[in-house]
């Protein structure tokens, strides 16, 4: 008996042997019959999908759900946005809801770093600081923690799109008013016709972005 069950590990210690010495198959990524694997961060642009009229007539919509759905393309895109912060000792995160929140704590993971969401009006349970911020017909407000974060902290602000920059520049208030040391702000899809980049550089907020559309 004990023969044979040392025989039996020689055998699974060989096909293990064999298996590993095998080369690794390449791995490719396809849509519609095209290689989709994204070799540097202006490839990620053909992950995202482009809805024409939504949500109202006139507008493109950017739908980067097509880029998290892909795991090559989605990897790419945050060790993109990583690189440029690698060892500058992030402490946390802070997401715009709500794609904000994906993007930006995949994020926070690669730096080992907390994360911090930023929520609209109502939906945050502890004491909060708000801002009020222009939209094309009215206002809003988005609300943080007032604990969320300690003074003089590093913080990343993370959105998945920069178009006008409102949402962002109110997000850039809020965590200032906290006493927050804004490292930088960074977006996978900049349209930049809408000059919503230039804005945060004006309040002396550097923006990083992967893919760029014309127009709306």
């Amino acid at each position: 008996m004990l023969r044979r069950s040392r025989s039996l590990r020689e055998r699974i210690a060989v096909s293990f042997a064999i298996l590993t010495c095998r080369p690794p198959r390449p791995i490719t990524f396809t849509q519609t019959g095209v290689s989709m694997y994204p070799r540097t961060s202006s490839d990620l642009k053909q992950f995202i999908r482009t809805i024409p009229d939504y949500p109202r007539p006139g507008v493109m919509f950017r739908d980067i759900t097509t880029l998290l759905g892909n795991p090559v393309a989605f990897r790419r895109a945050i060790d993109e946005l990583v690189q440029p912060w690698a060892g500058a000792k992030v402490d946390r995160v802070a997401g715009i809801e709500a794609r904000g929140f994906i993007i930006g704590g995949a994020m926070a993971h690669q730096l080992s770093a907390g994360f911090v969401p930023i929520r609209k009006k109502g939906k945050l349970p502890h004491s909060t600081v708000r801002v009020a911020y222009s939209l094309e017909y009215g206002l809003d407000e988005m609300e943080l923690h007032t604990d969320a974060l300690a003074r003089e902290e590093r913080i990343l602000l993370v959105d998945d799109l920069i178009a006008t920059g409102g949402t962002a520049e109110a997000a850039v208030k809020l965590l200032r008013a906290l006493g927050a040391e804004l490292l930088g702000a960074c977006f996978i899809v900049d349209l930049p016709e809408l000059g919503g980049a230039r804005r945060l550089e004006a309040l002396g907020v550097a923006v990083t972005t992967l893919v760029t559309f014309e127009g709306h």
